[in-house]
């Protein structure tokens, strides 16, 4: 059974990872302290950019030649390959650590086996230490080397009844101005933000991030399958953050010669553009990380595509009793194929409730479709 030194050290170590949410990609984000051979904390670090030192790195740094004979507490097994830095576990070595205990191992082919170096060189390891708490923290990451493409967040407001818009069409403000503060550290925490030509049309979005200091902007990228929504002079196509139009492949280039930056997909099936090929698009230009913030038609169709790793609802205690809802068409038909969630927290925002749930088990794609988007 753990010490709760050992507990300490690693719940400060999984903290100390978040710090690097929004700013590591393609990377992961890891968080490591050190204890000297008497274990009293004398190092700190987390992982803070891609191509920066890793956790470890500045870690040891920080506790110079008190690591020796300590212990390193790290959120992912340290990095076995030499990329744009060396490999951690043989800074760890070469620091002369005793002892590593590790949360999660890592599912990067290219960089585990950290742990068996470690081993080689005689020292103690030890792994599982709050693995779930770290995996949560780490979790966009995960996703994307597990399943080879993004981690994706669908992150939609709404009312107690399920409306994001009144009968006429007008949806500002259902949720509060600190749920709308919160929305933008999602954004600051994610690679891109995903919106359809129907939210592009009706609310003419900026989707920077604002407010928080030090964000990197994540991508902006727009689905408009027919490149008939965002028209020249959006608020999404000036210089805040690089800015993507996804369009159907047949199109002619001079329907896109006012975009920035624009993809051309294959048409999915039932109309829109194939979900997966999206996703891979975004993974190969190193997006870990997710922000669908797309309408009800858009987030059906990355929900009939398999393509929803977690949902973020902001419920507004407000009621309408008509006007659109928070999801369309998810090639759902009857009960028995609801996709049922898991919720992982509720907490207040101002007056809303802001609920996160995920999948009780991988979605199975039935469609890659964005109908009308």
């Amino acid at each position: 059974m753990a010490q709760q030194a050992d507990i300490t050290a690693m719940r400060r170590a999984i903290a100390l990872a978040a710090r690097g949410l929004g700013s590591t990609s393609p990377n992961p984000v890891v968080g490591c302290v050190i204890t000297d051979a008497s274990g009293h904390q004398v190092g700190e670090g987390w992982h803070q950019r891609a191509g920066g030192p890793h956790a470890e790195v500045h870690a040891l740094r920080e506790a110079g030649v008190l690591a020796r004979g300590g212990t390193a507490y790290v959120t992912l097994e340290p990095c076995n390959h030499t990329g744009r830095t060396g490999p951690c576990a043989q800074a760890l070595i070469e620091a002369g650590i005793a002892r590593v205990v590790y949360a999660v191992g890592d599912p990067n082919p290219q960089a585990t086996g950290g742990a068996d170096t470690l081993r080689a060189a005689g020292v103690e390891v030890g792994h599982g230490l709050l693995a779930e708490e770290a995996e949560a923290g780490n979790i966009a990451w995960l996703t994307s080397v597990r399943r080879g493409r993004p981690f994706v967040r669908w992150k939609y407001a709404a009312t107690l009844d399920g409306r994001i818009a009144a009968a006429d069409g007008t949806s500002r403000w259902i949720s509060s101005a600190e749920s709308r503060a919160d929305v933008h550290r999602l954004r600051a925490e994610s690679d891109a933000v995903v919106v359809g030509s129907g939210t592009a049309r009706a609310d003419d979005p900026h989707l920077a991030v604002r407010g928080i200091e030090g964000a990197v902007q994540p991508m902006r990228v727009v689905v408009d399958t027919e490149a008939s929504a965002v028209k020249p002079g959006a608020r999404v196509l000036d210089d805040a953050a690089r800015t993507v139009i996804a369009v159907a492949e047949d199109l002619i280039p001079e329907e896109t010669v006012h975009f920035p930056e624009t993809w051309r997909l294959s048409r999915a099936p039932g109309g829109g553009l194939d979900i997966g090929e999206l996703l891979a698009a975004l993974h190969q230009q190193g997006v870990r990380s997710v922000l669908l913030e797309g309408g009800p038609t858009l987030a059906g169709a990355f929900l009939a595509a398999g393509a929803v790793d977690q949902v973020v609802g902001y419920l507004a205690p407000v009621l309408l009793g008509a006007g659109p809802t928070a999801l369309a068409d998810a090639g759902i038909t009857t009960i028995a194929d609801a996709l049922r969630l898991d919720i992982t927290e509720t907490v207040r925002i101002g007056p809303d409730l802001r609920v996160t749930a995920v999948p009780t088990a991988t979605p199975t794609a039935t469609s890659a479709t964005s109908k009308g988007a």
